[in-house]
């Protein structure tokens, strides 16, 4: 079986959140962008990936356009793991990072897809098999900087049926006002997407720990600055989780070796799709550190994370943005439902796209 074509779908969803629109790399985020990554077999079968979004898709898209999809299209389908490390060798000149990797990691997705679809199973069990048939989930905040809103989002997720809430908040008086709103019991974790530097880490670090968080992620910057997140968890009595922005899975090994955080958090859209992870994974496992990946996406990368963890020795809970989209790829077919979300046992990822959804929204 041979790979015929390689196609890019860059989809923008609007959606809301309960607040203001939230700054993101500099403007106001008023949308989901997803870039999808249909592969086609000469057997007729379609894998799908997603390639990190957001508003850096047009570079990812032009890499595998340009780039990855001549070294493929003709290829014979073989070992996923294999077909990646070949990609990432050819093209390392061209960064180890950014939408270099952002492009492998959705091809890689839709590899494994594929792969699995040609076995009529599961992704799952080309991991291992699944160990459960659901995970729970938890409500992933954006930033809102003001206690109020914060406070009726974290009520919002908590009726929705969530039982642990992630904040993005930096300013002290919202952490602790949704702490407040949740009740003492509730485990809340703050992502501060690498606010401070050096002392200033350490020192609100140890402010936050007074709403006794189950972590705080990259509270760090650079987030390469591996002895200042090992500070935090040394002196700061917080745990620390870091990964998202690892560029492959050898610099997140690097990190975890490094004694730097507790939680790691490979992003399977960025660190190189389902054989970066695993790569990830098996470093963080090596060094006894807890997997708790970043998945912020709505699209094949959230499916293929669900299979990952399903999989997984250790019961993880995944991670789900908690936004009001106007719809999302999979209309209704990762749905979190009181708390949790099915792993689906259909063959590859188990989900299919819906066409008219990929119509409406389509750049």
């Amino acid at each position: 079986m041979k790979i015929s074509s390689i196609e890019t779908i860059p989809l923008r969803i609007p959606f809301t959140h309960g607040g203001p629109p939230p700054a993101f790399a500099g403007r106001p985020r008023t949308t989901m962008d997803t870039l999808l990554i249909r592969i086609e077999s000469d057997a007729g079968l379609v894998g799908w990936g997603d390639g990190f979004g957001a508003l850096i898709w047009p570079a990812t898209r032009l890499v595998v356009e340009e780039l990855v999809a001549p070294l493929l299209i003709g290829a014979e389908l073989g070992d996923p793991a294999a077909m990646s490390q070949r990609l990432q060798v050819t093209l390392h000149n061209l960064g180890r990072g950014g939408p270099t990797m952002f492009a492998l990691s959705g091809v890689d997705i839709a590899l494994w897809d594929l792969a699995a679809k040609a076995q009529g199973k599961p992704l799952h069990a080309l991991l291992g098999g699944a160990r459960r048939q659901s995970l729970d989930a938890y409500a992933s905040l954006l930033r809102y900087g003001d206690p109020t809103l914060v406070a009726a989002g974290v009520e919002r997720a908590l009726a929705a049926g969530y039982r642990q809430v992630k904040l993005h908040e930096i300013r002290h008086d919202a952490i602790a006002a949704a702490r407040k709103a949740a009740g003492a019991d509730v485990p809340i974790m703050v992502d501060v997407n690498c606010a401070w530097r050096g002392d200033e880490a350490v020192e609100n670090a140890r402010r936050i720990a007074a709403i006794a968080p189950l972590w705080v992620e990259e509270p760090a910057w650079p987030p390469e600055d591996h002895a200042t997140l090992a500070r935090v968890r040394r002196e700061a009595g917080v745990a620390v989780a870091a990964g998202e922005t690892s560029v492959c899975a050898p610099d997140l090994a690097q990190m975890v070796a490094a004694g730097a955080v507790d939680f790691a958090q490979p992003s399977v859209t960025k660190i190189g799709g389902i054989t970066g992870f695993l790569e990830a994974a098996a470093a963080a496992a090596q060094h006894g550190v807890r997997l708790a990946p970043h998945s912020a996406y709505f699209g094949p990368g959230f499916a293929a994370t669900l299979h990952l963890l399903a999989a997984a020795e250790r019961e993880t809970v995944i991670e789900r943005f908690f936004v009001d989209l106007e719809a999302t790829p999979f209309a209704g077919q990762l749905d979190v439902v009181g708390g949790r979300v099915a792993v689906p046992q259909g063959p590859g990822l188990g989900v299919e796209p819906e066409p008219d959804l990929i119509a409406r929204f389509r750049v």
